[in-house]
């Protein structure tokens, strides 16, 4: 079994480095301060941007691996998996953790606006990589944030100016976020990008257990396609075909689930799959070990 991190709380990060705990609802974490730490496999509760000058290697986000580049920010959400394995290895690393509760932004305009910040996003493999004028102005937003941590934390007002210290560092991050989109150069189809979201949206909204497992047919109605036409289209845009992305995405989120503690029963349930060995036969196929055995990694 893989040993997890559950950061239900941001605390419960801030002493996984040795930091000081400053508030019950947000960690803002210098590792400049507290290095050498050694990594960790998350599974988060809450909402946090890891802000580094150098990220260590062989980062997960959900189940694929995270493209990281010097002076970049990974950004998380409750929900979601990520780090790697603490190999007892000391790592010295510069920059800045800053982690928060929903419960912070709840009944706030903050609270509205999270949907639109993107980069939270598990289809997002790669950190908004900053120019150093972002670096020096995110960076210091981030220090007065903890300074007002420090210095004001009986004050009636400090949660509105946590708030609005948040809310401008993720401003800047969805600028870079947009340049980055706007600057690749289409490694996603516009068909693959519409796809995948459908299938975060079918598990999203839960037709999985009224409908099952997401089927072609399925995708390409509500893609307002043919099925056979979708499927043309699909693999000429793609290389692969469509029943094979959709088989990929399942057992990707199979293994989340697993590795979060949920048994084969629960996965293969919450998944939409009829029978339990139905899920281990195609995870089995694709993975090429069962799931027992994949757990016991």
């Amino acid at each position: 079994m893989k040993k997890i991190l559950n950061v239900d709380n941001p605390n419960v990060y801030a002493r996984q480095v040795g930091a000081v705990e400053l508030h019950p609802q947000i960690c803002v974490i210098s590792y400049d301060e507290v290095s050498p730490v050694h990594t960790s496999l998350n599974n988060y509760g809450v909402y946090g941007l890891f802000i580094q000058r150098e990220f260590p290697k062989n980062l997960s986000y959900g189940v694929r691996a995270l493209k990281v580049s010097d002076a970049s920010i990974i950004a998380v959400a409750p929900g979601q998996l990520g780090g790697a394995e603490d190999d007892g290895e000391q790592l010295y690393l510069s920059g800045w953790a800053v982690l928060w509760s929903p419960d912070l932004m709840h009944n706030t305009d903050l609270e509205d606006k999270m949907r639109n910040y993107h980069f939270f996003s598990y289809f997002s493999t790669e950190s908004l990589q900053m120019t150093p004028s972002e670096w020096h102005s995110i960076t210091q937003l981030v220090s007065l944030m903890r300074q007002e941590l420090q210095d004001c934390a009986r004050s009636p007002s400090l949660r509105e100016v946590l708030l609005g210290y948040l809310q401008l560092i993720l401003e800047y991050c969805n600028r870079i976020y947009l340049r980055q989109i706007t600057e690749e150069k289409h490694r996603e189809t516009d068909i693959l990008k519409r796809f995948h979201a459908l299938l975060e949206h079918y598990y999203l909204e839960g037709r999985q257990y009224q409908l099952g497992l997401p089927t072609v047919s399925y995708c390409a109605s509500e893609m307002a396609y043919s099925p056979h036409y979708f499927g043309d289209l699909f693999r000429r845009s793609t290389g692969t075909t469509a029943i094979s992305y959709i088989h990929t995405y399942v057992i990707n989120q199979g293994k989340s689930l697993l590795m979060q503690g949920h048994n084969i029963n629960e996965t293969s349930r919450l998944l939409g799959f009829e029978f339990p060995h139905h899920f281990t036969r195609l995870f089995k196929k694709r993975v090429g070990v069962t799931p027992t055995e994949f757990l016991g990694k």
